[in-house]
Parts: C-alpha cells; structure tokens; sequence
C-alpha cells in the first residue's frame, strides 16, 4: 500500500492513496473555527464500521440474504492522556432485512469482527477492547 498526506496552509489535509481517491481531514487549529472535516481519530472510528459492515454485507450475501440497510453506531473511550489512543469501543449493528434473523447477523458480525475486519484486529492488538452487539429489523 502506499498514500500521501498534504497539508496547503488555504487547503485541508488531502490524503490520496494509491487508486487516486482522496480523504479531507480536518485542520482547523483555531477552536473557534468550526471543523469542516472529520479528524483523523474520527475516520479511524469510523473505518472501524465500514471495515466490519462490508464484511457482514459479503458475508450474508454468500447466505443468500437481503440487505435492505445496514447502520452502525459506535461509543468509544479514549486515554486521557497523550497518545490520547481507543481503550474501548462498542458497535451496534442496526440491519433491516426481510429474510435474515439475528442468529444470521450475529454470525455474519462475529467472523467480521473476529477474523475477517483488519481495522478491528489493528485496534484490538493495540489494547482497545472492542464489543458489539446485533439487532434485526423487518422491512
């Protein structure tokens, strides 16, 4: 993998990887000054979801079910202190499905979170403790 960051003192943090897709961060250094980007804290947040959603959307497509929507809220802790790193962070699974039960989703989750997500298992190796839980919605 290889990315770039730059930083134009008129522009945001531009990350562009290697497909040449960019991410805006945000720099606002005056706190006065509203953030017009996510941080980078908040994206690593945020990628633990779409890491672990992707999986449980590949996951109960292979089982032959239907995902209608999917959603994913997140409470995190951090350290107090600096590095101010995730000591703990909850996902909750929200799918709405016609066909699929939460046994099925818990499965779906489970593999994700437990094998297959790498932003879960870098988060985890880090000492964050990482928990979830699942519920099903009909359409």
């Amino acid at each position: 993998m290889h990315a770039t960051v730059s930083f134009d003192r008129n522009l945001p943090l531009v990350g562009l990887n290697a497909k040449g897709q960019h991410t805006f961060f945000d720099v606002t250094l005056d706190p006065s000054s509203p953030a017009l980007y996510a941080s980078p804290i908040d994206i690593l947040l945020q990628s633990l979801a779409a890491c672990s959603m992707l999986d449980i959307i590949s996951i109960l497509g292979k089982m032959k079910k239907e995902v209608v929507k999917l959603d994913a809220a997140l409470d995190a802790e951090r350290a107090e202190t600096h590095p101010k790193v995730f000591t703990s962070i909850h996902v909750s699974f929200k799918l709405c499905s016609p066909d699929c039960t939460k046994a099925e989703l818990d499965k779906a989750a489970g593999l994700s979170m437990d094998k297959y997500c790498s932003v879960t298992a870098m988060l985890k190796a880090s000492g964050c403790r990482v928990t979830w839980d699942s519920e099903v919605v009909g359409e």
